[in-house]
């Protein structure tokens, strides 16, 4: 082989170690791949081989690590789902059977007109029957075949034609001959011996005339109940509607076929309750939070309507995991189980208790001990009766104490009247006063609540706080107290009351779970005013309902839920009583709360009023009792400015609060520079940077008010009071 050396080509000079390599009996070794240049940390004894020139790239991927992984099983169920399942073993009975009722009424009713139907369609039927047994017993059938073989001549073909015809003929005729002669004594036996019998018979040959006899398009009987176009869910659908959603790395994991991309099936699509479910993993790097904010376009790729369609996270697997639930009606129109507590049963609040369904139609629980609930929507979602339905829960628990407030005054808790402590309806002065006053009781119960707390051993109390056997200690009055709020708003933004019930019920909201007191609050305008941040801030339990716009989602299921993509804004007005529903559980979940009329909520009070009075917690409203009025009320302004000195034109919110506590400790009790600050803002105060010296004489710069500012207030205040 001659060598190829280029002219311009410079010479390389001669290397010692370079090694000479015969191309035409040895090839240079391949370069190494890709991944093997990726080396895990070298270890000491890896440097020491280093050091002896030894060393080599060792890959991050071992390979002696068992393949393909871990490997888990997951058993299929025995049963199918809805035969384990309550909800949708119910409802596929209640489907199968409400479909065999409704055709037994229906084809019952039109009997008659069938009957009258079928017997003019006879005489027709009849000619059909003598025509085609005529043609049958002179094989009229095979006609055509012989006369195409005498058209063309085929003289054996037709000689065997006609052998056949006359073979059947003369059978067909022995069977008519002799069906006509034994029917014809048969007719005249059943005539003589049983002629009721005769006539069943007759009547049963003209039904079956009449059948043939009517037309083919028209049926005599038609179908009672029409099966809809809902197709069934498949994969292939699945992957269209999950396509159309937008999602470019969903897109590209579909058109590449899945597998590669970590999208895949991961059991076969199954009934569940009243619809379909699909289990599948997403591709790498998507959520199904990136789903479930695409609802409406993927139910237009699953031809369902939005509230058919439930994408959801499934909490005992991994964060790629997404559950598609598709339901056979939306979750508006189908039929809602009855509440397990309405007819009989008692609560205990400690322990959940179910209150509403899911999408399946499954129930879901909820503990309302320990939690403070904040529960928001627009006007006409159901907010109200969610409310009424948490204290007719509180009041099936015969030591809760209950405190019901209606702001809206329409009387909406008026059933719970008969078991509750404190009740008022309305929003007028002295409505907000009562409320005032019993908000009053509850911080005095409250505080001794913790002393008692306090003075329990460790033993008997190891977590501070109340449990079920200290509940059912009635000398120890550590008792559950529920206080429900609707239309919060209302005494929060009153102009004289609303900076102390504001505090007191922040107050509640924060260190009433762990006393035994639960808060619940409702508003139609979720906003930082109407629902204070110091209560929102702090709720356990949210419940929101149906609302407009992105600031109220997040007042009441917490910040960022609605980037998370749990959006209430999603439900349409049909969706009356569907919420979501945050705190209880790892994730917010969809509930439909459970539908009990006035009619309903007054039959479960009157069964809560004989356990009340079997254990002996009938009190306050329920026996006539008023509030106690022997806290003074007090007029903050007034009562700030007396604890400032004319002299004094600025003051720290902090010393504010120490001076407010000396005047009345009984009501400033407490008090901090933030309560000062949350009590002066429906005034119109805001708070501002004051200059002042410490107890230690140092200089700083603090959040205070100024006393022009309170003189302001007041002067406006009382212009706007009526002349005596």
């Amino acid at each position: 082989m001659s060598e190829i050396i280029t002219a311009d080509q410079p010479e390389e000079p001669e290397r010692p170690d370079a090694e000479v390599v015969d191309i035409t009996t040895k090839r240079p070794p391949a370069p190494a791949p890709v991944e093997a240049a990726v080396t895990a940390p070298q270890t000491e004894a890896d440097e020491g081989d280093e050091e002896d020139g030894q060393s080599a790239p060792r890959p991050v991927d071992p390979p002696h690590l068992p393949a393909p992984g871990v490997t888990t099983y997951k058993r299929l169920p025995i049963l199918p789902s809805w035969l384990t399942s309550k909800p949708g073993f119910v409802s596929t009975v209640q489907r199968a059977s409400g479909n065999a009722f409704y055709a037994s009424v229906f084809h019952g009713i039109r009997t008659p007109w069938y009957a009258l139907q079928l017997g003019l369609n006879a005489p027709r039927g009849a000619a059909r029957l003598v025509q085609e047994t005529n043609r049958w017993m002179w094989d009229a059938e095979a006609a055509p075949l012989r006369l195409y073989e005498v058209e063309h001549e085929n003289t054996g073909e037709y000689l065997k034609l006609t052998r056949q015809r006359d073979r059947r003929v003369r059978l067909r005729v022995l069977v008519m001959t002799a069906a006509v002669i034994f029917g014809t004594a048969f007719a005249v036996t059943m005539y003589v011996m049983a002629p009721g019998w005769l006539m069943v018979l007759a009547s049963a040959a003209v039904l079956m005339c009449g059948f043939r006899g009517a037309e083919q398009d028209h049926p005599v009987i038609g179908p009672a109940v029409l099966k809809t176009e809902l197709q069934k869910l498949t994969g292939s659908i699945v992957l269209r509607a999950l396509d159309n959603i937008g999602n470019a790395k969903l897109s590209a994991a579909i058109k590449k076929g899945g597998d590669m991309n970590g999208l895949r099936f991961t059991s076969e699509i199954t009934r569940d309750g009243p619809g379909y479910r699909a289990d599948l993993d997403l591709p790498w790097g998507v959520t199904p939070e990136d789903i479930m904010e695409e609802r409406k376009p993927l139910a237009s790729g699953l031809r369902r309507k939005v509230g058919c369609v439930w994408p959801a996270a499934d909490p005992e697997e991994h964060e790629g995991r997404l559950i598609l639930w598709v339901g056979d009606k939306p979750m508006n129109e189908t039929k809602k189980p009855a509440w397990p507590l309405l007819k009989s049963g008692q609560v205990d609040l400690f322990k959940p208790v179910v209150f509403g369904n899911d999408q399946r139609m499954g129930d879901v629980a909820v503990t309302l001990m320990f939690a403070s609930v904040v529960v928001g929507s627009i006007p006409r979602m159901g907010k109200t009766f969610l409310m009424r339905l948490f204290l007719l829960i509180a009041a099936l628990d015969p030591r809760a104490e209950l405190y019901a407030f209606d702001f809206k005054g329409t009387g909406d808790f008026g059933a719970l009247e008969p078991v509750c402590h404190r009740y008022r309806a309305g929003d007028e002065d002295e409505d907000i006063l009562y409320v005032l006053e019993s908000l009053r009781e509850l911080r005095q119960e409250l505080r001794r609540r913790a002393k008692v707390i306090k003075s329990l051993p460790r033993s008997r109390c190891p977590e501070s706080k109340v449990t079920p056997e200290l509940a059912n200690d009635k000398s120890l009055g550590l008792h559950p107290i529920v206080a429900g709020f609707d239309e919060c708003q209302v005494p929060f933004e009153h102009e004289k009351y609303g900076a102390e019930i504001e505090e007191i019920a922040t107050d509640l909201g924060k260190r009433g779970p762990a006393l035994g007191m639960v808060t619940l609050f409702g508003t139609q305008r979720p906003d930082a005013k109407s629902l204070p941040t110091g209560i929102s801030a702090n709720a356990v339990l949210r419940f929101c309902l149906k609302v407009m716009g992105q600031p109220a989602n997040d007042m009441v299921l917490g910040t960022s839920m609605y980037k998370a993509g749990y959006r209430a804004t999603m439900f349409s007005r049909t969706d009356r009583g569907i919420c979501w529903m945050a705190g209880e559980g790892d994730d917010p979940r969809i509930v439909a709360s459970a539908f009990v009329d006035a009619v309903g909520a007054e039959q479960v009070v009157a069964r809560a009023r004989t356990m009340r009075e079997e254990y002996g917690n009938v009190t306050g409203h329920a026996i006539g009792q008023q509030p106690k009025s022997g806290e003074a009320a007090y007029d903050l302004l007034a009562d700030i400015l007396k604890a400032l000195p004319a002299d004094e034109d600025k003051v720290w919110n902090e010393k504010i609060a120490t001076r407010l506590a000396q005047l009345r400790p009984e009501i400033y009790g407490g008090w901090k520079a933030e309560t000062v600050t949350t009590s002066l803002r429906p005034h119109g105060i805001s708070a501002q940077d004051v200059w002042g010296t410490t107890d230690k004489g140092k200089g700083t710069t603090r959040r205070g008010i100024a006393r022009a500012d309170i003189t302001t207030a007041i002067t406006k205040r009382d212009g706007k009071r009526p002349a005596d």
